[in-house]
């Protein structure tokens, strides 16, 4: 018997957990943090219903939180078997993870000083200690050769786009006489993006696990380095600063490689750029080692590069580097994390710049529910920062096009070469995947379904 249960990611955008089971055998399909609405982290803290202990290995998707953020409470926990990823991945989870970790320190150290939680004392859901044994449980695996996660599950990665390193996972359970053929998406990536190589075309397969983040919704169809060009005319004009809250890994090193490009072709000036995260630096470093999987195809220029060497590029890691941007007067760029305004320093920079009107605040991306990314979305007039609440005087600019998640119609591209017998739809808000499950049974006829939180499904063996 083979079984797939939903304990993240279903019905909601965040805290992807797959397990599936199959002969005794027990493998977990990524690991992450729950994010976002105040009720969803909270779910963090709910224990899984199966132990940690019991499961024998995890293979993740890729590195972004929300996918791995949630593997040193899994080990703290009892989980003790390899922890299987590309190399890039790995590379990314450790600051990620590190990054995860003090964050947690600083929440709970911030209640406790507050007196704002019932419990005394508040305690962080893990420890930068906790990060370290997680670590040391991972195996590297390269795209395009199968592993054995466990018992008769079989694995094999292939490039999805997205993000440096991020994979579909294409799963064999071979206890039949044919196997059971299963594709977990992970995160799919847009077809020319910056930086990324387009999504490869999924494998065959009785039962897809299919993310919606962009179920039901469109990017612009104007291109990304055109939208980009057009908004930072606008803000130089302006004679401000350009704020981004941009994710450390992955936004961030699009957007330094972007500015760069239209830089050289003489589409806006060269402007001083401050990347302020030290995250973002040392992730931008990790890019920066894997050349192979970089495509500067969008550059139409000779002898491409990525402008991580740029002389304009001024790297911010230390507390005191972040307070001298606090002088910088325009026109300039700040990128600084989190991408959703949810911690970080980012949220110096807002409180600082948003008061005045000749500065620009730039949304890229996916803004979950309950983020201040959402709340300037959606034109909020105040933004509450650090205990009280700063006027938004500043122009505020979405540029969707930046996502690293796949629209509606790239969704359906991706989608296109599979006829499976039963589709799940995931990581996704309820109405995203909602909309997404009724297409694909209406225009294809796939059996789809979306799974609420905790659901437990068997799959049947082919013949």
């Amino acid at each position: 018997m083979t079984r797939l249960s939903f304990y993240g990611a279903a019905e909601t955008v965040t805290g992807s957990k797959y397990l599936l089971e199959a002969d005794g055998a027990r493998v977990l399909v990524d690991c992450g943090l729950f994010q976002g609405l105040k009720e969803l982290r909270a779910k963090n803290w709910d224990p899984l219903p199966l132990p940690a202990g019991k499961v024998d290995s995890v293979v993740l998707t890729h590195a972004h939180i929300d996918h791995t953020g949630y593997l040193p409470r899994f080990v703290k926990l009892g989980f003790q078997g390899p922890v299987y990823c590309t190399p890039p991945t790995h590379d990314l989870m450790e600051i990620m993870l590190l990054d995860s970790a003090k964050n947690q320190e600083e929440d709970a150290d911030y209640v406790n000083r507050k007196r704002l939680s019932k419990h005394a004392p508040a305690l962080p859901l893990y420890t930068t200690a906790d990060v370290a044994p997680a670590l040391k449980l991972t195996t590297i695996k390269p795209r395009e050769a199968w592993f054995q996660a466990a018992g008769p599950i079989w694995c094999r990665y292939h490039d999805v786009g997205h993000l440096l390193g991020a994979s579909m996972i294409e799963v064999e359970v071979r206890s039949g006489p044919r196997p059971l053929r299963i594709v977990f998406s992970g995160d799919v990536g847009r077809y020319d993006a910056p930086l990324y190589h387009d999504p490869s075309p999924p494998p065959a397969c009785d039962y897809l696990i299919c993310e919606s983040t962009y179920g039901n919704r469109e990017h612009p169809d104007e291109k990304v380095l055109d939208q980009l060009a057009g908004l930072m005319q606008a803000a130089v004009a302006r004679g401000g600063v350009v704020v981004v809250a941009a994710f450390a890994v992955g936004r961030a090193q699009q957007l330094i490689y972007l500015l760069s490009l239209l830089t050289r072709q003489g589409r806006m000036p060269t402007l001083p750029v401050f990347l302020d995260s030290p995250m973002a630096v040392s992730a931008t470093q990790i890019f920066a080692s894997y050349p192979a999987e970089i495509d500067l195809s969008q550059s139409k220029l000779p002898q491409a590069a990525t402008g991580f060497e740029a002389a304009n590029l001024h790297l911010a890691r230390g507390v005191e580097e972040s307070k001298q941007i606090n002088h910088v007067q325009g026109p300039a760029v700040i990128i600084a994390s989190s991408g959703m305004m949810t911690g970080g320093r980012i949220l110096h920079h807002l409180q600082q710049r948003l008061p005045h009107e000749k500065n620009t605040i730039l949304l890229g991306g996916y803004m979950a529910e309950g983020t201040r990314g959402r709340a300037l979305q959606d034109g909020a007039r105040w933004l509450h920062i650090f205990g009280r609440d700063v006027p938004v005087r500043a122009a505020v600019h979405e540029m969707s096009s930046l996502s690293g998640h796949a629209g509606h119609r790239e969704l359906l591209r991706w989608l296109e070469p599979l006829a499976p017998r039963g589709v799940f739809v995931t990581h996704g808000e309820k109405a995203s995947s909602l909309a997404l499950a009724e297409e694909l049974r209406r225009t294809r006829g796939w059996p789809t379904h979306v799974p609420r939180l905790g659901e437990s499904i068997d799959l049947e063996l082919p013949s």
